[in-house]
């Protein structure tokens, strides 16, 4: 792994992504391949929301994520 690999800049990417599927267009298909495309875009979501949330450490080589799942607090 590179010297320079940033954990932070990483998680910064994962938030664009999840923005950029957020903002995705339905392209014209319908029927189960419809379902099956805005599912799939709802767990690209998900999956990249999470990491986009999470914090970063790179200690001895290892990157560990730590991501809070835990229902906000009223």
């Amino acid at each position: 792994m590179s010297e320079n690999f940033d954990p932070q800049e990483m998680i910064t990417r994962f938030a664009e992504r999840a923005e950029a599927v957020r903002k995705r267009n339905l392209p014209a298909i319908g029927g189960e391949e419809r379902r099956h495309f805005i599912r799939q875009a709802e767990l690209d979501f998900m999956d990249y929301a999470m990491i986009g949330d999470a914090t970063a450490t790179l200690d001895d080589g290892i990157l560990t994520l730590r991501i809070d799942l835990r229902p906000p607090a009223e």
